[in-house]
């Protein structure tokens, strides 16, 4: 069997305030993907939620 993520959506929130709605997937999908890669739950988290820092103060859009 696969290996079980913990994190989902409605646990965005009790990490990031300002993780809702398809932002809230995004940190899941992160984090998610980060502790996958490294085993470190605190990483994955603080990876997440830059994530949607950047997302929320418009540092995501590629300026040209």
């Amino acid at each position: 069997p696969g290996l079980v993520m913990p994190w989902t959506a409605g646990d965005a929130a009790k990490h990031n305030k300002k993780a809702t709605g398809k932002s809230a997937k995004q940190w899941a999908e992160v984090a998610n993907s980060v502790l996958a890669k490294t085993g470190n739950d605190a990483r994955a988290i603080r990876a997440a939620n830059a994530v949607i820092a950047r997302r929320h103060y418009g540092l995501d859009t590629v300026k040209h």
